[in-house]
């Protein structure tokens, strides 16, 4: 393997100028990333909090019993347990088979940012990963794109969930899972690893109840070794852990939602678009109604006093929700804006692993924070990875197209130019000739027809345009001739770009881990463990 190294833009501009290090970002964090004088302060301020370490590790400890373990992964429990201990932690929505690349991505970044902060700092640093079990949204997580006859095609888990379920409440049905898994894999095409991957995907859907076991025994059967701990946000037990937070949250809702708006507004005199749809009335909460099996955000309404549910599907009393937290916190859940702080509550945090819409939105959080007497911890954005198969790098030189440009924009640019040289112009001439003729000739007819018959003047004019459509069809087909001719360069366009560009969205958007499992085997990862990683902003396109 080898790791190229490029500066491209983020996907908004705000992570761009945020990349950048630019001074008009810089008033919405706290911390600076990529600076070890700034970890040190952050260490300071943590060291002046007090954490639940034991029960958080105790909880994480009883939670992995049933996924792939290691002793790396008992170390990483134990180290949670230590005083002096600090973790980098990110998230994500268990996506099935793991979800897009960017999943992946999220997870070496995690790991990678621990090992290295672990170096610098001499202190235990633990790598966790947040999975987002209590996320409701079930059409994010219950597809993957798959390439098929040149194009991307989205293949989509078979069940369908009609209520707004938790994901981690989302039953798997192994044998449906299984034939639609072994369908994906098998469409990939045969290599010397499809049968064991094959079977490594049969082992996990075995082994899982729900969406999220599903997600997590592949994480963890792929990342065990690195000491990565996971924790599943939709957990009951989990869930208990948060109780004096969520009464925290409800006592303070008004001041969480007026810091947001108040922190919008900065922002937005800066020329940045909002990333959070937040209104005044909102309690920043979801009420989980386990009869109907829906997940309920909360607003609160001033003038009864009480916190509702869109409508009125649920309604509660400050104090019914304080009594629901105390004997059934499991019904209760955080949202975009508490999220970030409960975690930062439960963890120790050195560092959040944030991709390019997550550093936008925790900018529009920093006033909550103010509000708590915490400040929240560096953001480092999350490694930007592209895999460029040996083959696509071949057809990339006999181009002579740039590799940032595509990344950036996909080949159509190029390809359109390429077109261009291969246009046949006496051809081009000719049907331009015949049609100009045509027209011209119809105008006669049309004003011979209007002075005889203005009845007919549709019929003909609906004539005119078959005979035109006509003209059109064999002038296309003789274009597509010439472009037959050049098949074999206008296919390394279409490959660039289905492996680097699919659809026009980065390849970690869009394809999945799987793919290229099937193409290098399960030591894919280990092999991408094994490279140094800078987290300097640069995009890193790792030649496979």
């Amino acid at each position: 393997m080898e790791i190229l190294n490029l500066s491209l833009p983020a996907t908004n501009r705000f992570a761009s100028n945020y990349l950048e290090q630019s001074a008009d970002i810089q008033p919405f964090f706290h911390y600076r990333y990529n600076d070890v004088e700034e970890d040190k302060k952050r260490m300071a301020e943590l060291g002046g909090r007090i954490f639940p370490r034991r029960e958080v590790a105790a909880h994480i400890e009883s939670f992995m019993e049933r996924f792939p373990t290691s002793e790396a992964v008992k170390k990483s429990i134990e180290k949670l347990r230590q005083n002096d201990s600090v973790v980098v932690i990110g998230g994500q929505q268990a996506g099935i088979l793991t979800g897009p690349l960017y999943s992946i991505h999220k997870v070496i970044s995690i790991i990678k940012l621990a090992e290295q902060k672990e170096r610098q700092l001499g202190v235990p640093v633990v790598p966790v990963f947040w999975i987002a079990g209590e996320d409701h949204d079930f059409q994010e997580v219950n597809h993957v794109f798959v390439p098929v006859n040149q194009k991307v095609d989205k293949w989509t888990y078979p069940e369908r969930v009609l209520q707004k379920k938790m994901v981690s409440d989302i039953e798997l049905n192994k044998d449906v899972c299984v034939s639609w898994v072994q369908n994906i894999i098998e469409n990939f095409g045969e290599t010397e690893h499809t049968n064991t991957l094959l079977q490594f995907a049969e082992e996990q859907v075995s082994r899982s109840k729900n969406f999220v076991d599903f997600f997590a025994n592949i994480i963890m059967e792929l990342f065990k070794d690195y000491g990565l701990l996971i924790v599943d946000s939709g957990n009951k037990d989990f869930r208990l852990l948060q109780r004096d937070f969520f009464t925290q949250q409800i006592e303070q809702h008004e001041t969480i939602t007026f810091s947001v708006l108040e922190q919008q507004k900065q922002i937005g005199n800066k020329g940045y678009p909002i990333t959070i749809d937040i209104s005044d009335q909102a309690a920043n909460l979801f009420f989980y109604d386990q009869k109907e099996n829906e997940r309920i955000l909360l607003e609160y309404n001033r003038e009864s006093n009480r916190f509702v549910g869109k409508s009125g599907t649920a309604s509660f009393s400050k104090e019914e929700l304080m009594e629901l937290v105390n004997t059934k916190p499991e019904q209760l859940s955080n949202n975009v804006v508490t999220r970030p702080l409960m975690q930062e509550w439960l963890f120790p945090t050195i560092a959040f692993i944030a991709g390019p819409g997550e550093i936008s939105y925790w900018a529009e959080l920093k006033l909550v924070f103010e509000h708590f007497h915490i400040k929240m911890p560096p953001i480092v954005p999350r490694l930007n990875i592209t895999f460029l198969d040996r083959s696509v790098e071949t057809d990339i030189l006999e181009l002579k197209i740039n590799i940032t440009d595509v990344l950036t924009r996909g080949t159509e640019q190029e390809k359109e130019g390429f077109l261009l040289t291969i246009k046949d112009r006496e051809l081009e001439e000719m049907f331009s000739k015949t049609k100009a003729d045509l027209m011209e000739q119809y105008q006669l007819i049309e004003a011979k027809t209007e002075e005889l018959d203005r009845g007919l003047l549709p019929m003909l004019k609906k004539n005119e345009t078959y005979l035109l459509k006509e003209i059109n069809f064999m002038q296309s087909k003789l274009e597509d001739a010439v472009k037959f001719r050049h098949n074999v360069i206008l296919n390394k366009y279409a490959r660039v770009d289905l492996a680097l560009r699919p659809d026009g969205f980065p390849q970690e958007r869009v394809w999945n881990v799987f793919y290229y499992l099937n193409e290098y085997g399960l030591t894919f990862i280990k092999d991408i463990m094994t490279e140094a990683f800078e987290f300097d902003g640069s995009h890193k396109v790792i030649k496979m």
